[in-house]
């Protein structure tokens, strides 16, 4: 539980990982990312094996502990790019930021919350959830949005079949319910398989199996910040497809191996267990080019929550301009 509650409070605080701090000649990109997950191997391996560098670029990675401060960090200029859920490139577009955020990259291409139960449910029905309390994570977020989504599609009805626990922060989510609160609980990994493997939970369902294709965790900035830097945005782009295409040709050790400096206190064998189990639900996109079907559906969880005041138009978030050109090549 000690090691648990470590990797929780970690999560919690800002991460920085740099590609080479320092040295001459690279250009120094303050990325934010919206939590730290395995659930982003990708990048990670990008950075621990030097793709970035490579490419010229230093990679200032910060946790933002959100996308709600990860877009408050790009809109003040306090984080060149941003990585988290388009939904926040929406929700700046429909509240009319002046500069406004563009979506250029996408890296995740479903939920990556595994439901976490109490007691173990080895025949695990959604309607299991009927009259229980669920930590679902911060309302508004993509995270509770995708669980609400893929409640309706099994016949539940989110807001009086049972209660989401919207009040526990993302971070503080596993501890809540190692601490004893709700029946069940949406978990990104590492967490959830640790939570398991102290004895303390049950993996019963992925959520991102169930909601379909969406385009989950995504790279964007602002529109001035791209077309000042288009050689760093591209040099950008360019490695995470190259770290993408590694991704899908190597085994679940050799991820769990490029990834762990990122994951100090996750061993070995539990970080090849959860690549694996990303890998098992589709979870990384194979390019940066983002499919206007998945906008949609994006724009259906977030219109069903409650929470999308307008639909904006797919080219006026996402331009998938840059990754196609590299795609292509």
């Amino acid at each position: 539980m000690k090691k648990l509650l470590t990797l929780i409070l970690a999560a919690a605080l800002v991460v920085c990982v740099c590609g080479c701090s320092g040295d001459q000649g690279l250009k120094k990109v303050r990325l934010t990312e919206v939590t730290h997950s395995v659930f982003y191997a990708p990048m990670y391996a990008a950075i621990q094996l030097g793709f970035f560098e490579e490419a010229g670029l230093e990679i200032e990675l910060t946790n933002a502990g959100g996308a709600d401060k990860g877009m408050t960090a790009v809109l003040s200029g306090q984080a060149d790019i941003g990585f988290m859920g388009p939904e926040a490139a929406v929700y700046a577009i429909n509240e009319g930021a002046s500069d406004t955020p563009t979506v250029f990259a996408q890296l995740t291409q479903c939920d990556g919350a595994f439901l976490v139960s109490r007691v173990e449910e080895p025949d695990f029905q959604w309607e299991n959830l009927i009259g229980k309390t669920v930590i679902g994570g911060r309302k508004g977020g993509v995270p509770e949005m995708t669980l609400e989504y893929v409640l309706r599609q099994k016949g539940i009805d989110p807001k009086n079949d049972l209660y989401i626990d919207t009040g526990v922060q993302f971070a503080l989510m596993g501890g809540a319910f190692i601490g004893g609160e709700g029946d069940y609980v949406a978990l990104f990994e590492p967490t959830a398989t640790q939570v398991v493997n102290e004895g303390h939970g049950y993996i019963v369902a992925s959520i991102g199996a169930e909601s379909g294709s969406v385009p989950y965790t995504c790279y964007m900035a602002l529109d001035s910040y791209i077309k000042e830097n288009a050689d760093t945005v591209d040099a950008f782009v360019r490695t995470l497809y190259r770290a993408q295409q590694w991704v899908m040709e190597s085994s679940d050790e050799d991820v769990a191996k490029a990834i762990a400096e990122a994951f100090p206190d996750t061993d070995a064998a539990t970080l090849t267990q959860v690549v694996a189990r990303y890998r098992s639900i589709n979870a990384w996109a194979q390019t940066p080019v983002m499919a206007p079907e998945s906008y949609e559906r994006l724009l259906d969880i977030m219109q069903q929550a409650g929470e999308l005041s307008a639909r904006p138009a797919f080219d006026a978030v996402i331009d998938n301009s840059i990754a196609e050109k590299i795609v292509n090549e």
